[in-house]
């Protein structure tokens, strides 16, 4: 049997962290001396304590290595794996698109000598939004769930034989925003309007493009308050997104285009 010293120099990992998954119960050691108090180890658990180790660089918590190391059911073992390996797949699109917008900020500190000026190229447009048919579903929402949502809609595409416009978009009903659950209308564009659950009617807005993933669209949203408070003009409806270009298109997020548009009436 190993000492845990020698556990410890065997698998680079310290003894602080083999007395914490002691207590978590995630390994134990093979014997306790009564009397000392000193943890052994088996040869085996050298297998497993590195089996442990490459599930935390797969960036699974010790929590979800615990449900993994009791599983029997290899079916489910490989479903976890693969969420897995797409979340990671996810996470290195999201790096690579802030990399992205990190060398452009540099690219137009240098080139302005203004840190902010990448959060000032938004123009500002007054104009009316389009009329659009739509198909909708509203309800209290995190922001990573519009897929499930939008899912839905989509869904009811073929079932209900309508015919999808290619503009889609969300509204925010909530006066503060939550990540997690806010009060948020998805909707579809559809070219019969007797199919549609509503109609979006036009309206005067405060309207700008912002180009690249959604991660900075607070940046365009902040750009066109500021410009309804300067020039004269309140908000007069709920604020919405229509979606032009995104991931659905097979463009990198760089290349996304999103309108935002805030319905607007003189002061």
């Amino acid at each position: 049997m190993l000492q845990i010293g020698e556990f410890s120099k065997i698998c680079q990992v310290s003894v602080k962290t083999l007395h914490h998954y002691d207590r978590l119960g995630l390994l134990t050691p093979a014997r306790v001396d009564p009397l000392t108090g000193y943890r052994y180890y088996l040869p085996e658990q050298i297998d497993t304590m590195n089996y442990i180790q490459r599930l935390k660089r797969y960036g699974f918590s010790l929590e979800e290595i615990q449900r993994i190391l009791a599983l029997s059911d290899e079916r489910e073992l490989r479903l976890l794996l693969r969420r897995q390996k797409e979340k990671l797949k996810l996470e290195q699109r999201e790096m690579a698109t802030i990399l992205n917008e990190l060398q452009t900020h540099i690219s137009v500190f240098e080139r302005t000598g203004d840190i902010m000026t990448v959060q000032k190229s938004y123009v500002i447009e007054v104009k009316n939004s389009p009329v659009m048919h739509v198909l909708t579903n509203r309800a209290k929402m995190g922001v990573d769930e519009f897929g499930k949502y939008y899912g839905a809609l989509f869904e009811r595409v073929p079932r209900e034989r309508v015919t999808p416009t290619g503009l889609n978009g969300a509204r925010y009903y909530d006066e503060e925003f939550n990540s997690e659950s806010s009060d948020i209308e998805l909707f579809i564009g559809i070219r019969e309007r007797e199919k549609a659950d509503t109609v979006m009617e036009a309206c005067l807005c405060a309207m700008t493009v912002h180009h690249g993933g959604y991660s900075t669209l607070s940046e365009a949203y902040g750009a066109i308050v500021s410009w309804i408070l300067e020039n004269g003009y309140r908000i007069a409806g709920a604020p919405f997104e229509l979606y032009l270009k995104n991931q659905f298109d097979s463009l990198a997020p760089e290349d996304w285009e999103t309108e935002v548009y805030f319905p607007i009436a003189k002061q």
